[in-house]
């Protein structure tokens, strides 16, 4: 009984334990997604903070994944721990459409961080594809999709994409975005005109409302876009144009030199073209530093241009170092990919480290609650006994008082002391039996115990039995034995003596005679030598029968 009442304490304590955790991580995740459209980086710090390990609901696991990568893409961060987005994107598909579509573009992204551009692509395109989705969930996935279409280079596939991005978005800023990213569809698809006409309209938009910075990379966009169209002069033109406005040592002049030497180049002005080129590589020098690794990788290969121009050869130094400079880009990215997916493993082993510090705290706890029942149950286990105990004493020994009264007011009791009827013979049998119980097991109850019983027909002294009843139960029990061995050896026998000798009668063992009495078992030993020399009862002989044998008491 006292097992089960623990087990179910224990499993109690769990489901509450468990209960409260899951309560708690609920609310924490529902503040971070409050907080996660104005500031992701306050979310993702509240995310930080909670072992997803800890988390055994799935609804939980699947909305704190969600909630981190979709933190991740508000606040343009690397998403390569966020592995466990398809898990969140299964979860929520066909149930909740907001979050289906989050962690489908969420997942695409992931995709597309640790290298699979195509699933990534594809994804997305089927996103955009679902029917009845509100604008405000499309205008993210058609976002995503426009840009990772622009890295990729995508052309005809771009422009469907920026257009229903730029007839969606409400906001000036980010329709001025759709439309270059439109603008870079047509250029990647070779319709230069249509690009054209775009560029012309944004350096409009950007001039009437005094945007110095977007004007200039608008200019600058105009100039490559009408070489591309195999207008160089006018593109010359616009360069020049952008030279006079913001000076010869702009922050882009080195892609304008660049820009001279391209439109040189192609209408075959060798010495032009590497004038140029040769001033690009001192300003990109110059205004990039040790950064100019991507505006290298097109030097060189214009290098490579003007030299097989002027003497028909292509020299393998150009070659060189252009793939050198390509393979610096890649590792670059792959060296900024490893740390980021560094950077997740040491984030894991951290969480792993405190979820194992967590266990080891929990399991210390539990122990503790654990041996605290424990102590509790046997604490009351042991109260409980008690009261039993003392229950069945307080009854032994009113059946004792009602035993002796019973004799006591019985006719005749007063005129003949020692007559042996069956109730006192019971009565005296069940005390002694009493006090043979107590010697067995000498608790300090059971001392308290006998000392009431004994107390019941006279005063103990101190001591745990009245020895005046004691010596006539073993005359009423034994034919007057302690009578006849006081009379004949009284004054050779101690009190002591007298004892051990009545308790020996009765069967009490060495160890139950000193419980009695109140004395060591060493002591009782010397006493029954002392005994048997005052007797002289034989070393072997049993002192009782020797006195019953030889005394006939």
């Amino acid at each position: 009984m006292n097992r089960i009442l623990i087990f179910i304490i224990v499993a109690t304590l769990a489901i509450v334990s468990c209960t409260r955790h899951t309560s708690r991580y609920n609310k924490e995740l529902d503040e971070a997604e409050k907080m996660i459209e104005v500031n992701s980086d306050s979310a993702l710090t509240l995310l930080d903070a909670i072992d997803l390990s800890d988390i055994d609901a799935d609804s939980l696991r699947a909305k704190y994944v969600y909630l981190k990568a979709y933190g991740h893409i508000k606040g343009n961060r690397s998403m390569i721990a966020d592995s466990l987005i398809s898990f969140a994107h299964h979860y929520y598909s066909g149930k909740d459409i907001v979050k289906d579509i989050r962690t489908g573009a969420s997942y695409a992204m992931y995709k597309f961080w640790v290298g699979d551009t195509d699933g990534s692509l594809a994804l997305l395109d089927s996103l955009i594809a679902l029917p009845d989705v509100p604008d405000s969930l499309m205008r993210i996935t058609l976002r995503i999709r426009a840009f990772l279409g622009a890295s990729e280079y995508q052309g005809r596939e771009l422009i469907p994409v920026a257009r229903k991005l730029l007839d969606m978005e409400p906001d000036t800023m980010r329709k001025i975005e759709a439309h270059y990213l439109l603008l870079t569809g047509y250029e990647y698809a070779g319709e230069t005109d249509s690009a054209l006409y775009l560029t012309d309209q944004l350096i409009d938009y950007a001039r009437s409302h005094n945007w110095g910075d977007k004007h200039f990379q608008f200019e600058l966009e105009r100039a490559q876009l009408l070489t591309e169209a195999g207008r160089n002069e006018e593109s010359d033109r616009v360069i020049d144009d952008i030279f006079r406005k913001a000076g010869p040592e702009n922050g882009a002049a080195d892609y304008l030199h660049f820009q001279y030497a391209m439109n040189a180049l192609n209408r075959g002005d060798v010495n032009r073209a590497a004038r140029h080129l040769a001033i690009a590589d001192s300003l990109a020098l110059k205004l990039r530093k040790d950064d100019d690794a991507y505006f290298r990788s097109y030097s060189n290969l214009l290098h490579a241009m003007i030299d097989f121009k002027r003497d028909g050869r292509v020299r393998l130094m150009h070659i060189n170092g252009l793939n050198n400079r390509q393979n610096e880009r890649f590792n670059r990215m792959k060296a900024s990919q490893w740390e980021s997916e560094r950077g997740a493993l040491r984030q894991e082993a951290l969480a792993l480290a405190h979820k194992a510090e967590s266990r080891k705290k929990t399991v210390i706890i539990l122990l503790i609650g654990i041996v605290a029942l424990l102590i509790a149950a046997g604490a009351a286990w042991f109260i409980i006994m008690r009261r039993q105990r003392d229950r069945e004493n307080e009854e032994r020994i009113e059946a004792l008082r009602k035993m002796v009264e019973e004799y006591k007011s019985a006719p005749g009791a007063e005129e003949s002391p020692r007559r042996e009827s069956p109730a006192l013979r019971t009565a005296m049998l069940r005390q002694l039996g009493i006090i043979k119980m107590v010697a067995e097991t000498p608790t300090e109850q059971n001392r308290e115990m006998l000392m009431k019983i004994s107390s019941l027909n006279g005063e103990t002294n101190g001591e745990l039995v009245d020895w005046k009843n004691v010596f006539e139960i073993i005359d009423s029990l034994y034919s007057g034995f302690y009578s006849r061995m006081h009379e004949r050896y009284g004054e050779v026998l101690s009190l002591k003596e007298e004892q051990i000798i009545s308790l020996i009668v009765a069967g009490f063992s060495t160890k139950e005679i000193s419980v009695v009495t109140g004395q060591s078992t060493s002591s009782i030993y010397v006493r029954k030598t002392s005994i048997r020399k005052k007797l002289g009862v034989p070393e072997k002989e049993d002192i009782v029968e020797f006195l019953r044998n030889t005394e006939r008491l």
